[in-house]
This record gives structure tokens, sequence and C-alpha cells, in this order.
């Protein structure tokens, strides 16, 4: 089965701290072998897929501050 074969079916999650205007969102879900990655104002455009492991990576280099642009 692909990473996404099961994105029809998948629940999309938005951050909690997300505004409630939707703005700058990016939402998640757990999909057959990783995570599924969509943009919350186009959720019928492009999806980014991560492996377990690598979106575990980017959500702790992200909360620790290394990726930001300041």
């Amino acid at each position: 089965m692909s990473l996404h074969a099961d994105l029809p079916k998948a629940r999309w999650r938005k951050a909690s701290r997300s505004s409630s205007t939707g703005s700058d969102c990016v939402e998640v879900a757990n999909s057959t072998g990783g995570v599924a990655v969509r943009d919350s104002k186009i959720p019928e455009g492009p999806k980014l897929f991560f492996g377990r492991e690598a979106w575990r990576d980017l959500a702790e280099r992200v909360s620790r501050g290394e990726l930001d642009l300041s």
C-alpha cells in the first residue's frame, strides 16, 4: 500500500494554536507509513508526506526554534 492510499478517509487536524481565521495554517493527518501535511486554505491541493521518523525530527527541530526564519 502506498503512503497516501488512505488519504480520502484521513482525519485532518489543524494545530491548536492556529488562529480561527485560517491564515498561514497547515493540517496534518496520519497516513499509512507516515504523516501527510497540507495547506488548510487549499485542502484539495498538493500534500507532503513524511515518514514517521522524519516527521518527529522535523517537529523537534521546529519546537527548538532551529528553523525560525528570523
